[in-house]
């Protein structure tokens, strides 16, 4: 007997809806998305004094490279809010993925004229993805889990931090740099393909009320204004921007730190990045555990800040004689604390936001943490190449710091108010 096709046995009837993913398989959709995207805009860091010497460029430049990447984010992080409406979180994290992998292929190709745009294309797809990946987590995530999962989610960043500084450095010596930076973009490419099954159940509510709202400057601003309108929303928002700023100055300008002033080989630079990062990995896990059970987000955010502080007054004592051991235990408590806080952070971000505003939030909230990193890393360039040294620029961010245990003292009494 002939088959009849499914539409013509109940006719007038929709077809099922989509099987809802577990929220174990979010969580590692998420995960994987942020380390390869993480990957693509640390690789570069990685190698900096390769690709500066093969450029012609100063160790210090890597923070034009760093500013260009997030002034990308930072506009891509507000505009992403807009595309997860109209197209999803999952499709916006493909296309994300997409131009991080176009940004690597710029930046391969060894020329000036190519790689500072492919800086700005880097930071236009690693904008989005965290306003993409709060709105699945906060749909799929229970309330008293919400930090320890946003924080397994947001290892993804010093995981990538761990692949770039293990991998790339080698393998840019055994195969050059460009190749090794191609290979990180064909695996970006892979993920966003790998995350297409996902996209039927995840992205079924894309393109409904709320997509007609991106047009007009008054739309695109909304993500800024609702944070803003906020009163403890807009204290973590200023944090973040200090705390973005410490993050990516660890990251970026601690392998050029490494060998230009501890004289340090590449490779042995590259493995103390990773430890960095590794710490990071760790303890955004650590403080969202410790966050959820205990002190909170606020108290959570005070400790890392006082440790932050403490870990870059210690950097100016480090010389070329101090001890291995010793250089890379003060790197891991830095890298704990300026990498972990992220979770922490978000899941707050996220638990203080209205209902189903979650991506918009983030997205408001990352306009701050991104211009801390535009403003942040060409300032800290500045200072260590004015004779103050990588070591005494380190130090001088507990300035900016020490605004922010005020301001998170601040948030704790408007809270109760």
């Amino acid at each position: 007997m002939k088959a009849v096709p499914p539409a013509a046995r109940v006719p007038g009837v929709p077809p099922a809806a989509p099987r809802a993913p577990s929220a174990f398989a979010c969580l590692a959709a998420t995960l994987a998305i942020q380390v390869l995207a993480s990957a693509a805009v640390i690789a570069p860091t990685a190698v900096a004094p390769v690709i500066g010497a093969q450029m012609g460029l100063p160790a210090a430049a890597v923070g034009l490279y760093v500013a260009l990447v997030y002034l990308g984010a930072m506009l891509a992080s507000v505009l992403g809010s807009h595309f997860i409406a109209r197209h999803g979180a999952i499709r916006t994290s493909q296309a994300s993925l997409a131009l991080c992998a176009a940004g690597l292929g710029l930046i391969a190709t060894a020329t000036l004229w190519a790689a500072l745009p492919g800086a700005f294309i880097l930071g236009l797809g690693y904008g989005p993805i965290t306003p993409a990946s709060s709105q699945i987590l906060a749909r799929t995530t229970p309330a008293h889990r919400m930090g320890l999962v946003f924080s397994l989610k947001q290892t993804g960043v010093p995981l990538g931090g761990v692949i770039a500084g293990l991998v790339v450095p080698p393998l840019s010596l055994a195969a050059g740099w460009p190749l090794a930076l191609g290979l990180l973009a064909a695996a970006s490419l892979l993920c966003a393909a790998l995350a297409q099954p996902l996209r039927a159940a995840l992205d079924a509510d894309a393109g409904g009320s709320q997509a007609g709202a991106g047009t007009g400057f008054g739309a695109l601003a909304r993500p800024v204004a609702l944070v803003w309108a906020d009163a403890t929303l807009r204290r973590l928002a200023l944090c973040s921007l200090v705390f973005s700023c410490v993050q990516v100055c660890v990251t970026a300008y601690l392998v050029s730190f490494l060998t230009a002033q501890l004289h340090w080989a590449l490779v042995a630079a590259g493995v103390a990045l990773s430890v960095t990062q590794t710490a990071g990995v760790a303890g955004r896990v650590l403080w969202g555990a410790v966050a959820d059970r205990g002190p909170g987000a606020r108290r959570m955010l005070l400790a890392l800040c006082v440790l932050m502080i403490a870990a870059g007054a210690a950097m100016p004592l480090l010389r070329p004689d101090s001890p291995a051991a010793l250089v890379l235990a003060l790197l891991a408590i830095y890298g704990g604390t300026a990498i972990g806080w992220n979770g922490v952070y978000l899941a707050e971000v996220a638990r203080l936001a209205p209902p189903g505003q979650a991506g918009v939030a983030t997205g408001g909230v990352l306009a701050f943490t991104y211009l801390g990193v535009v403003a942040g890393p060409p300032l800290f360039g500045a200072l260590a190449s004015s004779g103050a040294g990588f070591g005494w620029a380190y130090a001088a961010t507990g300035l900016p710091l020490l605004g922010c245990l005020a301001l998170l003292a601040g948030a704790g009494r408007v809270r109760k108010a």
